[in-house]
């Protein structure tokens, strides 16, 4: 039997985003239609599912955030870097809806298919456009939103509920990318994603952490100090991958101030967070990673209370016996992960209620307030004066 001819999609009306597309580039985002055209019957491209709650975004225009070229393995357990060909964050997150309202809150992956060049933000009124296809049929296994939103989860073999998204799906549309393949970092920086002053302090943490042996528990203390010295002294991050002071087998502790969504907080010291972690950096079974370690000391707002997720492993639901809270403007930033290093996946960080402590804006010095923050300080103290 002949096999069966491969349908090919045409778009003479519209250019083509390519690989030169930069941060902060302005894309718009397809018509439902015309990204319905590029999806197989299980709403994928390329194995890179489409998830339902990004029919929300069509027709509008958007700031490239980065050039996903990179992402990294949070389903293996890994924690290596993945290539992806031809994807983009926009600064869209997952709202979890499809998913029984999971509140990870994961960066959305684009294809460059779903997305066309503009020149700014003012858009004229969205009009589809009609799409050529190389055959005069329609192809018998076109997409339909039905499908994508059917394809978001399944049973497992327990019967259970099993959840398929971006995050679950990682493995199937991204590939291996060793950390010693110098185009990722020059990749970096041509797309906007990095400064030359970023990738610079990055690899000087790299050399650093290996060349002395900082890494090490037996050899690597005096390298430790001598970092820690030095950061004080010029007001850098103290050294990020200490250990947690609790001895093993003993439990670590727990501090509940029920914290919701829109409540200001500062993050405690480091040395304070280590005294609540055991040998492995974890409290209550939540790492504490070093790439948190940037943002103590600092004052921010409760964004959301964590209580259920997908597991990325599993595609289970998962319920926290702890709740966490995501904060605002706090998310990965890979300066200190290695083969990880400088991923563009900007995943939320999570944090522990007792790695927090209760503050309000009268407390807080201008200098630890967020520009939202501080305006909302002054236009309180004009009231006051008033």
């Amino acid at each position: 039997m002949g096999k069966t001819p491969r349908v090919q999609l045409a778009f003479p009306d519209r250019k083509v985003l390519n690989m030169r597309a930069r941060a902060d580039d302005w894309v718009e985002v397809l018509s439902k239609e015309e990204i319905l055209r590029t999806l197989d019957k299980n709403g994928r491209l390329d194995g890179l599912p489409f998830m339902p709650q990004m029919f929300k975004y069509c027709g509008q225009r958007f700031r490239i955030y980065k050039t996903a070229y990179k992402t990294c393995d949070t389903v293996s357990g890994n924690y290596s870097g993945r290539r992806l060909l031809d994807g983009y964050h926009l600064s869209l997150r997952c709202d979890g809806d499809a998913y029984d309202g999971c509140q990870a809150g994961c960066l959305i992956f684009w294809k460059v298919a779903w997305l066309k060049p503009v020149d700014g933000p003012v858009q004229v009124q969205y009009m589809p456009r009609r799409l050529h296809l190389s055959r005069e049929v329609e192809p018998p296994n076109r997409c339909t939103e039905r499908d994508v939103l059917g394809a978001t989860k399944h049973q497992g073999v327990g019967g259970d509920v099993r959840y398929s998204c971006q995050a679950t799906e990682l493995l199937n549309y991204t590939q291996p990318l060793g950390w010693w393949d110098a185009r990722q970092y020059v990749e970096a920086y041509r797309a906007g994603n990095q400064t030359l002053q970023q990738l610079a302090r990055g690899f000087w943490y790299l050399a650093y952490y290996y060349g002395t042996l900082a890494f090490s528990d037996r050899w690597g203390r005096p390298a430790r100090w001598l970092y820690n010295r030095f950061q004080a002294i010029t007001g850098g991050i103290p050294f990020p991958r200490m250990k947690g002071t609790i001895p093993a087998g003993q439990s670590t502790p727990r501090c509940d101030l029920g914290l919701q969504p829109g409540d200001l907080v500062r993050v405690k010291s480091y040395g304070d967070i280590l005294a609540t972690l055991d040998g492995r950096l974890s409290n209550r079974g939540m790492s504490f990673d070093a790439e948190l370690v940037p943002f103590c000391g600092k004052v921010f707002r409760v964004s959301t209370r964590v209580e259920r997720f997908v597991d990325e492993k599993t595609g289970q639901m998962r319920r926290m016996n702890t709740p966490a809270v995501i904060l605002e403007g706090t998310s990965c930033k890979a300066l200190y992960s290695g083969r990880r290093m400088f991923c563009t996946r900007s995943i939320h960080s999570w944090w522990r209620e007792i790695w927090l402590e209760r503050v309000s804006i009268d407390a807080c010095p201008r200098a630890a307030l967020s520009s939202h923050q501080a305006a909302a300080r002054a236009a309180a103290e004009h009231v006051h004066s008033a």
